[in-house]
């Protein structure tokens, strides 16, 4: 690789500080602390089924609420996404996983097209992950997809297990991305007949 496709972002507010470092062409290692134990676990699956080097550390107002540190880790990862892939020459752009866990079966597909959509077709099979009110994945996709620029679509297919459902989703969005992400010879520039993304 010619150039290293890294970016770290730091975003501070009166409600959280977070830092975020990510390298495209890493090799899984994940160096995760959020304050939310269940967010680290996925973040860290996300490192490792992508083959993202990812480095995040995030104190946010946890003692009032999850909501800020979860809306604000998207936003802050998004940007991170978006500067690591700079003009996004040569990329596949586009992504997609159809990822069972047991039960689960979730389908992710995406595309770095710079138009950010999100589509979060899932009907939870519980309202918490332990103490994580599930709509707040919901909001991380949408800041992250914001952020990155992306149309972004996660479908639930099947799910019984509300852990299995939120685990599959994260490391089919890591295979999506890294499937998006992935440096194509064939591609001249960018993929796209406007001739930028």
């Amino acid at each position: 690789m010619a150039t290293e496709r890294f970016a770290a972002v730091r975003r501070t507010t009166r409600e959280t500080d977070i830092e975020v470092k990510i390298s495209l062409d890493g090799t899984g290692r994940g160096q995760i602390d959020t304050g939310i134990p269940f967010m680290d676990h996925m973040l860290e699956l996300f490192a490792r089924h992508g083959f993202f080097d990812l480095e995040v550390k995030a104190v946010g107002d946890l003692a009032v609420d999850y909501h800020h540190t979860m809306e604000d880790l998207g936003l802050v990862l998004g940007d991170a996404l978006a500067k690591a892939l700079g003009d996004k020459a040569g990329i596949r752009r586009y992504g997609n996983m159809i990822l069972p866990m047991d039960e689960t079966l979730v389908l992710v597909a995406l595309d770095l097209s710079g138009r950010p959509c999100l589509v979060f077709d899932v009907k939870s099979p519980a309202p918490q992950v332990k103490d994580i009110d599930v709509r707040l994945f919901h909001e991380f996709f949408q800041a992250l997809s914001v952020k990155a620029g992306m149309n972004l679509h996660v479908k639930m297919l099947a799910g019984e297990e509300v852990h299995h459902v939120y685990e599959a989703i994260f490391k089919g969005f890591a295979k999506a991305l890294d499937q998006a992400t992935a440096i194509d010879p064939r591609v001249v520039g960018v993929l796209s007949t406007k001739g930028s993304l």
